[in-house]
């Protein structure tokens, strides 16, 4: 199988990009043609205008909430909030006393009452019960275990059956469909309840988490009510209540035991009454389990809907109650933690009220783009002043990650209801610089493997090699970062540190499926592979002479050492002889270690110009060095000097010159006749 080639790897990474691309584009587009989603991002509070209150809980008595309660008055205020027909609306806890509601608009007195009430818990007798099988698909396809599924669907079928032999499908039941009770009820188990009007109330109910505020003002302690189990999907018709919640004592769970202290390993959830509950309970325990069928049962109400509705196995005089079932840990803990939170009489007072208008929060929009447009112009700016055309790399990649982050947050406000604040906006803001960071750590690379002498194609992949890590160990700091901060921080500041993350792991797929790709595109363009100006990797750009100019063909630096200037010599050869290095001072035989041999021509007075540096040459030649001309290897002192600016690979050609130099200076001195010779033959 043939190794496949960068080119070959770019276009691949490049085409998984465009696929990513138009999938998130494509899967918004659903969205939004089926009304569910729309093209713009959803924006929080502080964006969009409305109303924020702090709600502190008050208790009365000496108790405390703790942080499981104060959760699940959390999610009873949502059901409220939502139930009342307030959309878009935002409750989540603030520190570990308060809570945090945010609307849009303003709340109307009815409204603001219902968030501050308190949670509503009693016991009331079952007087029919059924499912409902719309609701208990919706269940399903919410996602269900397939025991679970299957158990409702089996109870739904058989359900649906009964109800289309009562009610035809698609009518509404009416009153007079139904028969008129035969007495007035004896007790709050008696099936002269249900009237007429209950009748049509139960059969027309559909069930739902929320809670209307009709629906919570029609819930009357001494009437009968219609309501259902949302976690099940069974409809209820309960008595009037027996046993209000302010009875419980406490609520805790664990593991069943047996009469001699053996646990059973099912999960169980213990009830302890006060003395006026353990009185109303032992009366109603004692006629409930006489009784059969739905009528054996008695249900859990909070907020008129139903969370637990067990059978009576037998009278329960001492006021400890065990509701037993298919449990498992989570659930038990679950129901004992929602019982004893309704047992406590909480309210909830409006410490804080802000009103956010719509013109603010428009202002905050506009200003927040604002500052993101000047950030991205001025981080364009300097991409092009400092690369090149190697900055519009840089811009293509800050447009395409712009892209994925507007869809990934268009997409998130879809399925999870995430809404862009100002906060957000200021991490997006951020999350330009940190992108650009990538950018600049990968062309630096690249650049110093071409001062180092390899070729543009050999530079961005050994660059890309060893920038990757810094690349990838920088974002997991920026994640790490991130995640820390959205689980310490409340409200606002959330948004900031979810942003941040999230373009965090957008940098680094964009890094990998499209700058590099492209860079390893550009390398084999001419107007890059060549150093032609403007293209960010010019000599002058680079700072110095490229070494390598492609087909084969190096260019290397000439290092002239400078010479020291005389101080007291009386001629000029006089100076050339005292300066180390120079021909005229080596002795018959002498070798010349690490100076340089003087050029033809070379005069005595160029030794006033010894502290000044020589400029350095450049000669290019076809694979191979050219000669090079005497005079070019630099002494001992001057090489030390020279050598803190070379590159790696200049040191290694100064060395081998040198060593040439030296080698030939030797055996020129070792061939010459001697002074003494010469006058002989002469005489």
């Amino acid at each position: 199988m043939a190794k496949s080639t960068p080119v070959a790897r770019a276009r691949a990474a490049l085409i998984g990009l465009l696929v990513l691309i138009l999938g998130m584009g494509g899967l918004l587009a659903y969205g939004v043609s089926q009304d569910r989603a729309q093209w713009a991002p959803l924006l929080a509070l502080d964006l969009s205008g409305g109303t924020q209150m702090v709600l502190s809980p008050h208790v009365d008595g000496d108790e405390q909430l703790d942080s499981e309660q104060l959760e699940q008055a959390v999610e009873i205020i949502r059901q409220r909030v939502d139930g009342s027909g307030v959309s878009e609306a935002e409750i989540a806890t603030q520190g570990a006393e308060n809570v945090v509601v945010g609307m849009p608009g303003t709340p109307d007195p009815e409204t603001r009452e219902l968030i501050q009430a308190s949670a509503d818990m009693e016991f009331r007798p079952v007087l029919q019960a059924e499912m409902d099988p719309t609701y208990v698909d919706q269940l399903v396809e919410e996602g269900l275990s397939e025991e679970e599924a299957e158990e409702l669907e089996e109870a739904a079928e058989a359900q649906e059956e009964v109800a289309e032999d009562e009610t035809p499908e698609g009518e509404t039941a009416q009153p007079e469909d139904f028969p008129e009770p035969t007495a007035d009820p004896e007790n709050p188990s008696d099936p002269n309840w249900i009237t007429q009007e209950v009748a049509a109330d139960f059969a027309n109910f559909s069930c739902s988490r929320e809670v209307s505020i009709e629906e919570r003002q029609a819930a009357e302690s001494d009437a009968p009510m219609v309501t259902c189990d949302p976690e099940t999907g069974m409809k209820y018709v309960l008595g009037p209540v027996e046993v209000p919640g302010t009875h419980l004592s406490d609520a805790s769970f664990g593991m069943e035991q047996t009469q001699t202290g053996q646990q059973t390993g099912r999960w169980v959830v213990n009830l302890v009454l006060d003395r006026e509950g353990t009185e109303e309970f032992a009366e109603s325990s004692s006629r409930l389990y006489g009784l059969e069928g739905a009528r054996n049962q008695f249900a859990i109400v909070m907020d008129s809907r139903v969370i637990s509705a067990p059978r009576m196995n037998s009278p329960i005089t001492d006021g400890r109650a065990e509701i037993s079932g298919s449990f498992s840990e989570e659930e038990a803990r679950g129901l004992s933690e929602q019982l004893r939170y309704g047992s406590l009489p909480v309210t909830f007072e409006i410490q804080s009220e802000e009103q956010i208008s719509a013109t603010l929060g428009s202002d905050q929009l506009r200003m927040g783009l604002l500052a993101g447009i000047i950030g991205l112009v001025l981080v364009a700016g300097y991409a092009l002043f400092q690369y090149r055309a190697l900055g519009l790399v840089t811009i293509s990649s800050l447009a395409v990650v712009g892209l994925l982050t507007w869809w990934a947050i268009g997409l998130l406000g879809w399925s999870d209801g995430y809404r862009l604040s100002l906060a957000g906006i200021a991490g997006l803001i951020v999350s330009i610089g940190l992108t650009a960071d990538s950018f600049i750590v990968y062309f630096e690379r690249v650049k110093d493997e071409l001062r180092e002498g390899r070729s543009l194609a050999g530079a961005v992949e050994s660059g890309w090699a060893r920038a990757r890590r810094t690349i990838l160990a920088s974002k997991a700091v920026n994640v790490i970062a991130a995640v820390v901060l959205y689980m310490v921080a409340v409200g606002n500041v959330r948004g900031f540190a979810f942003t941040l993350g999230l373009t965090a792991i957008l940098d680094v797929i964009l890094v990998f499926l499209f700058t590099h790709p492209v860079m390893q595109m550009l390398a084999r363009r001419k107007f890059f592979a060549a150093g032609r100006r403007f293209s960010g990797l010019s000599e002058r750009e680079l700072g110095v002479d490229v070494l390598y100019r492609g087909a084969g063909r190096f260019a290397r630096r000439e290092i002239v050492s400078a010479e020291a200037e005389p101080s007291s010599a009386d001629s000029p050869s006089e100076a050339r002889a005292g300066v180390p290095g120079s021909s005229s001072a080596l002795a018959p035989g002498a070798r010349d270690t690490g100076s340089s041999v003087s050029p033809p021509g070379h005069d005595g007075d160029e030794s006033d110009e010894a502290d000044e540096p020589r400029p350095v040459q450049t000669a290019e030649a076809d694979g191979t060095d050219p000669a090079e001309p005497e005079g070019s290897a630099p002494d001992a002192e001057g090489e030390g000097a020279d050598l803190a600016t070379m590159t790696i690979a200049e040191r290694r050609r100064a060395r081998a010159r040198r060593a040439r130099q030296s080698a030939g200076t030797t055996a020129q001195t070792a061939t010459s006749p001697s002074r003494t010779d010469t006058d002989e033959e002469a005489r």
